[in-house]
Parts: C-alpha cells; structure tokens; sequence
C-alpha cells in the first residue's frame, strides 16, 4: 500500500513545450502525474534567463506513483 503514495521522477526539463509532450503521453497512457515547480519558473525576477529554468527551484520535475515508474519510462524514452 505505500507504494501508492510514493512518487519518483520520470522526467525534468526546463523547456515547458517538452512538459506539455510529456503531460500528454501520460495522459494517453493513463498514467497519473504530478508536475513539480511547473508554475514557479518565473515567480521571481531572474526567471528562467540562461538556463531553461529557474537555478533557485530547479527544472520543472514530472512525478509519477513509484508502481508506475517502469511503465512511465518506457512512454517517455524518446523524449529528449
């Protein structure tokens, strides 16, 4: 049962075209998801400048229940 609740990263990036990508291969494999900082990038002043994503909060992180971890990965292989 606590596998349920644990959750891994499948995927990060800063670039939010490759999220919207991956939200949507999930989605099409009915794959519950959760998308860390996804909304925060450009919270503060400096923004995503130079590096894709934000360095305070880091890259945008796509979660996954670990019991579906194996099957997430294997959707998203030939994201880049």
């Amino acid at each position: 049962m606590k596998d349920n609740f644990e959750v891994v990263t499948v995927y990060e990036t800063g670039n939010v075209a490759v999220i919207a990508v991956v939200k949507s291969i999930l989605d099409d494999g009915n794959i519950p998801y959760f998308v860390k900082g996804e909304n925060l990038q450009n919270l503060s002043t400096a923004g995503s400048i130079g590096f894709g994503y934000n360095l305070a909060l880091g890259p945008i992180q796509v979660q996954v229940a670990k019991k579906n971890k194996s099957t997430a990965m294997k959707l998203l292989k030939n994201i880049k």
